[in-house]
């Protein structure tokens, strides 16, 4: 049952993480929405490089990546509790159980790191070049919930089997 909690604990930390995430883009949305806004205009990347053409100067456009960032964010967190629900409600049961339990939390770990991946990692710093940034890059903390993320989805894809501690 130890290596059961220990995924139980690790996936409600996440779920934890993320419900922090979504209550900090609520409650100070103007700060979050400032950061998303400086990346996709590109305005502190580095002067005169070939990439600016990519920028979006649309505020509309800037808030609807917000949003969608946001509800991104929204979705995991309501999975990832779910996730732990579904986990909690099968703990005792035969590991069959608890492996099949297992389909919502691996989907939620999945989606956050595609989260990562693709908004911070792919879209953020590669093409509208965060990177270039000193003030608005936020690959370091991107890279760091990947490896989190990535990290606990790993140890809840290990099987569970009968008489495992």
């Amino acid at each position: 049952m130890i290596t059961r909690l220990a995924k139980l604990l690790l996936l409600a930390g996440v779920g934890f993480f993320y419900s922090l995430v979504v209550f900090n883009n609520l409650n100070d949305f103007d700060s979050n929405y400032q950061f998303v806004r400086h990346v996709l205009t590109m305005d502190s990347t580095f002067p005169n490089n070939h990439g600016l053409w990519r920028a979006l100067p649309s505020p509309a456009f800037h808030l609807a990546f917000f949003l969608t960032i946001i509800a991104w964010e929204a979705a995991s967190t309501v999975l990832l509790w779910w996730g732990v629900l579904r986990l909690l409600i099968v703990f005792k049961r035969p590991a069959s159980d608890f492996n099949a339990a297992k389909r919502i939390p691996v989907m939620a770990l999945a989606l956050s790191m595609m989260m990562w991946l693709v908004a911070f990692l792919s879209v953020g710093a590669e093409w509208f070049l965060m990177w270039q940034s000193q003030t608005w890059d936020g690959r370091e903390e991107a890279f760091r919930m990947f490896a989190v993320v990535g990290l606990v989805l790993l140890i809840m894809l290990q099987p569970d089997t009968e008489g495992q501690p």
